[in-house]
């Protein structure tokens, strides 16, 4: 009898500790649990979607994405090149946290930065064109000869205004978006192509040239987002290295 007492106390006593070192296992597991994702809310990642027009400005966007991946390496860019409209349409649809895009710019729906290189406004020319050996031209004398222009209607808008001149009284062979298409026209001998010196020095072209046009007309860059838009934690971080910049 005292016997078959004992061995049913140690059964119980054995049993005792075993699920007490179980619950500690489960403890310990829920600690480490909890530790992991205290751990992941100081990790930043995700990905960031720009989006940027060809301008001079997109160098100091590079800065700021090489300063940002050094400080949070898991974030990754998503960079789409496209005109003005199309970003600011894509930033309204979510598409886009942020874009780089030229002025002119409605700026009203938007919190912005501006940035501070300037770029001035000229022709595209091949070497061989007449007008490349003079040493300054001016709005005057491009309006004789076949014109490619910016696309954008804000932006083509703002250079006839600054030609003095309607549109219906020029030759204009083509519209451009992207420097890159219209440099191909030029080139090719269709035209000359009125824009900006900046997005010239990234597709620079040795069978092209630029000059400046007087009077000079200088635009910036601005960085824009959408106002009072919920960003991810590292779209929201990289605004702020905007702003810091």
């Amino acid at each position: 009898m005292e016997l078959r007492v004992l061995k049913y106390f140690l059964t119980i006593v054995d049993e005792g500790f075993l699920f007490k070192q179980q619950a500690e296992t489960i403890v310990e597991l829920a600690d480490n649990l909890e530790q992991t994702f205290m751990d992941q809310k100081d990790i930043i990642c995700g990905t960031i979607r720009i989006g940027a027009s060809e301008a001079m400005g997109v160098r100091t966007l590079a800065v700021c994405m090489r300063e940002f991946r050094e400080r949070y390496p898991n974030v990754q860019f998503d960079l789409y090149n496209g005109m003005a409209d199309n970003i600011k349409e894509m930033i309204e649809h979510g598409l886009l946290d942020l874009g780089l895009v030229l002025e002119p710019v409605d700026t009203a729906k938007y919190e912005y930065v501006r940035l501070p290189q300037e770029e001035t406004w000229g022709i595209l020319i091949r070497r061989d064109h007449e007008l490349a050996k003079k040493e300054t031209i001016t709005v005057e004398d491009i309006k004789q000869y076949p014109l490619i222009l910016p696309g954008r209607e804000n932006a083509k808008n703002h250079v006839l205004n600054w030609m003095h001149c309607e549109e219906r009284h020029l030759n204009i062979p083509a519209y451009y978006n992207i420097l890159s298409n219209s440099a191909l026209l030029v080139e090719a001998g269709i035209g000359c192509a009125v824009c900006l010196d900046g997005a010239l020095s990234i597709h620079a072209d040795q069978e092209l040239c630029f000059r400046k046009l007087l009077p000079e007309h200088i635009t910036r860059s601005v960085i824009l987002w959408k106002k009072n838009h919920l960003f991810s934690k590292a779209a929201s971080l990289f605004v702020q290295t905007i702003q810091e910049h």
